[in-house]
Order: C-alpha cells, then sequence, then structure tokens
C-alpha cells in the first residue's frame, strides 16, 4: 500500500489521528517507533533545524523538497509535507505538488498567504486575493490527477489563513471552495475559540486537519474534544522541536557546572539510529573464511 492510500484509509476511520510533527529524519523515526499513524514536516521546526532560522519564506523550494524525502526514506509510516505557498504562481504550485509525491509525501499542503509566508501563530500574516488562492488550491489538485493518471498518488491538504486578517467567515468560505476544487484535506488555521473551531467543521466536508501549537491561538484540547467537534487530524507542529531544544539547552547548562544531564541510555540510542538493524542485515554479506 503506498503512502497516499494509507493515508486515505486513515482519514476514513471514525478517530481524530494525533500527528506529531517532525523535523528531520531521526525526529521523525522516533514518531515511528512509538507508533504514531503519521506525521508531518512542520515548516517552522525544519527552518530551525536545517537553516537555523525563522520559518519566514526563507528556505527554498529545494531545500524543503530535500529535507521531506530524507524523512520519507526514514519511515514507513504516511508523511505530509509542507508545500508553503507553492514557491510562486499556479505552474510552480503544480511542480511543488509533483515534487512532494517524487519525494515520497503522502500529501503535500497549499496555503493562501502572501509570500513570503510566515507561521500561522506569528504576526504580519497576510493572504492572496480570493482567485489566486483558488488558483493555487486548482493548480494542486490537477498536478495530483496527472500524477495518478502516471501511477502515482498524493492527498492536497488546502490550507488558509484568512481567519487572522479577515475573519472566520472568510476563513470558512474559502476552504469551501477548495473542497468544491477537489482538496482531500482542509486546514482552516488559528480559530481562536472552542466554538470557532465547532463552526469550521460544522460548515465544511470531509476530513478537517486542527494545528496545535502550545502557547499560540487555538486552544489546546484533549483529542477526544477533538475528534467530537469533528477533526480528523489533531497536528502538534512544535512539540518535538521544543522538547529537543528545551533538553538541549539544559544538558549544555549542566555541561558547563561540570554536571552529566541524564542522556538516553547509550544502548537505546544506538538501536533507535538503527545500528542493531544495520548490523542483522549486514550478516547476509558477511565474507566466508579463507582457507
Amino acid at each position: 500500500m503506498n503512502a497516499a492510500k494509507t493515508l486515505r484509509t486513515l482519514l476514513a476511520q471514525d478517530k481524530c489521528h494525533v500527528m506529531p510533527c517532525c523535523f528531520d529524519a531521526l525526529s521523525a523515526k522516533l514518531i515511528a517507533q512509538e507508533g504514531y499513524d503519521l506525521t508531518f514536516m512542520s515548516g517552522f521546526a525544519a527552518s530551525a533545524s536545517r537553516i537555523g532560522a525563522p520559518d519566514l519564506g526563507l528556505m527554498s523550494y529545494g531545500e524543503v523538497v530535500d529535507q521531506a524525502r530524507n524523512i520519507a526514506n526514514a519511515i514507513d509510516i504516511p508523511l505530509i509535507g509542507d508545500g508553503d505557498t507553492g514557491y510562486g504562481n499556479a505552474m510552480n504550485v503544480r511542480r511543488t505538488v509533483t515534487g512532494f509525491a517524487q519525494a515520497g509525501c503522502a500529501s503535500v499542503m497549499i496555503e493562501d498567504q502572501l509570500a513570503p509566508k510566515r507561521c500561522g501563530h506569528t504576526p504580519g500574516k497576510a493572504v492572496v486575493a480570493r482567485q489566486e488562492a483558488y488558483d493555487r488550491i486548482k493548480a494542486a489538485v490537477d498536478a495530483r490527477d496527472a500524477l495518478r493518471e502516471d501511477g502515482g498518488d498524493i492527498l492536497i491538504l488546502a490550507r488558509t489563513d484568512a481567519r487572522h486578517e479577515h475573519g472566520l467567515s472568510e476563513a470558512i468560505e474559502r476552504a469551501a471552495v477548495f473542497a468544491e476544487l477537489g482538496a482531500d484535506i482542509l486546514f482552516v488555521e488559528a480559530p481562536k475559540s472552542t466554538t470557532e473551531m465547532q463552526e469550521i467543521c460544522s460548515n465544511l466536508p470531509g476530513p478537517k486537519m486542527a494545528n496545535i501549537v502550545e502557547g499560540g491561538e487555538t486552544p489546546d484540547l484533549p483529542n477526544a474534544a477533538l475528534h467530537d467537534i469533528g477533526y480528523s487530524i489533531a497536528a502538534y507542529p512544535l512539540s518535538l522541536m521544543a522538547a529537543a531544544m528545551q533538553a538541549m539547552v539544559t544538558s549544555l547548562r549542566a555541561m558547563r557546572a561540570d554536571q552529566r544531564p541524564g542522556l538516553m541510555d547509550f544502548g537505546e540510542l544506538r538501536s533507535r539510529i538503527g545500528f542493531d538493524d544495520y548490523y542483522a542485515a549486514s550478516q547476509a554479506y558477511a565474507s566466508s573464511k579463507r582457507d
């Protein structure tokens, strides 16, 4: 079963899938090892990890696709890639969708922000006019359909950030048109209350994704509540990065004081990275002893 088909199967379940977001191949591998069904390459976290810079449109298309390819190659669960604004006009969007599919992503997110985009829970967001937003999603859907004709596949996750600048009604209206155009998953970013989240899910068809940023604008609800509201996916874009950064800073400060921080056991560390699997597989190619 390919990644896109697996993701469709997951979305058909009566369940809100908890989706910790990754930023590199190792973080994605840990997510898969802990039994999660899917993951998302957070643009915020990937930008911080790969180039040490904020998610303000600084990473190029090539860098993002390369990061997604490395992640997809390291795991056997569906990966959703962050395609940002599609990196240009409608034809660039088509290339972006095709590139993410070729990299091994089960889905790609395309959004309606004005380039350069910004993190959905930071100041200064602006969105393009409706028609340009619709053209982006139409181009993404066209690219998906062309891939299917050639034996490939990918799902389109359509995102709108219109809530921030134009209000919830505009955001819902845009997302509804995205669905009419053929988007597979809808994502209305940054609702500010449980009531707004309920309004989103009751007025939009198909699978919806909630984006839970600890300390962000959207309420951090229990998974059961998100399911009852109508969400199929609950994304946690910064949880792992925040945990990793906190652990690294704590360890560095402890080492400065000539203390030894609490660490993962070396044997478990090697095993999770893949040393044990490598050595087991390599036994099939061990050279026989010479006379």
